[in-house]
């Protein structure tokens, strides 16, 4: 363990500790948070209002000191409210890119499934290639580049579902939940004083960011493990209960969450319970079920205890 990393583990448990002060009793969320600011992935946040989803993402730009900027996405939001638009100068007498919120570090699309799917797709490029086109001109993105958004999972009205094609671009999707009864207790005496985000103290900052996200590539993981990753993703593909599997998109995904987590974890090397705590945040948004299987009562989480079962996990052979 060299110096550079020491430092970076002295930094991830105050980021750690930053965000649980704003969340309280959310360890694993906020690791899970954590592993995709790490791993350079977008976020899906799905849960009912009030859970602290906004609260926990602006206590991460907070913490990194990175650009934030906010959508309230709703059905009159445009494409160009987005990505931006170019303007006319009548003094210069040329169009002139005015950038859109999507020009930020960490960028909250708050309700996305609010906005029109015209509007959604104007993410996609973003999202993947990490840079916007704009009138036949391309504007790069700044690094690093991660998009949080919230969806409210019992609102139909007025809503639109995310096409597949944005799902898979999710590196993970999880929820909060509502807190235990001490915690929410616990919760009301620390807003006594203001809000927790006013009172963070930034940590790192964006560049020291980036440079973990590029040690976070280096972390070892062994071809058996790699074997495990594959194997998993092709059992969605497979699976008697899967309309629509895990897309080589998502293999990806998984393995560089499983580098980050286990970075987190103060590992250089990623084992096999790392892949597997992670592959239902990681792959589960990316699952259809087939409708039998519905009705039968079967869930995505079965989905993946069964698949767990049929995959052998790999071990490690003392000589």
């Amino acid at each position: 363990m060299d110096a550079r990393f020491s430092e970076d583990l002295s930094i991830l448990k105050q980021l750690k500790a930053n965000l649980e002060s704003c969340i309280l009793g959310k360890t694993a969320e906020v690791e899970l948070l954590l592993t995709a600011a790490l791993a350079g992935g977008h976020v899906l946040l799905e849960d009912v209002p009030g859970t602290g989803k906004t609260v926990l993402i602006k206590a991460l730009a907070k913490s990194v000191q990175g650009q934030f900027r906010r959508i309230q996405c709703n059905p009159d939001l445009l494409p160009t409210d987005i990505t931006g638009v170019a303007i006319y100068h009548p003094k210069q007498e040329t169009f002139l890119f005015r950038p859109g919120p999507v020009m930020t570090h960490i960028l909250l699309a708050d309700e996305i499934n609010r906005a029109t799917t015209k509007t959604q797709s104007a993410l996609l490029e973003a999202m993947e290639e990490r840079h916007v086109t704009v009138d036949g001109e391309c504007y790069p993105l700044p690094t690093p580049f991660l998009l949080l958004a919230t969806q409210n999972p019992i609102d139909f009205e007025g809503t639109y579902v995310l096409p597949e094609a944005q799902l898979d671009r999710f590196m993970m999707k999880f929820s909060l939940g509502y807190p235990e009864h001490d915690t929410e207790k616990k919760m009301l005496f620390s807003q006594t004083d203001g809000h927790p985000v006013d009172r963070l103290e930034p940590i790192a900052d964006v560049e020291r960011l980036t440079d973990m996200q590029h040690r976070v590539r280096e972390v070892h993981m062994d071809e058996a493990v790699a074997d495990y990753v594959v194997s998993i993703t092709r059992k969605t593909r497979e699976h008697q209960s899967v309309f629509l599997g895990a897309s080589p998109r998502a293999t990806i995904a998984l393995m560089q969450a499983a580098k980050a987590f286990a970075y987190l974890r103060e590992r250089d090397y990623v084992i096999p319970d790392d892949i597997k705590y992670l592959a239902p945040y990681v792959l589960g948004h990316r699952i259809i079920l087939h409708s039998e299987a519905r009705i039968d009562g079967l869930t995505v989480d079965s989905v993946f205890q069964s698949i767990f079962s049929q995959v052998r996990v790999p071990v490690r052979l003392e000589k």
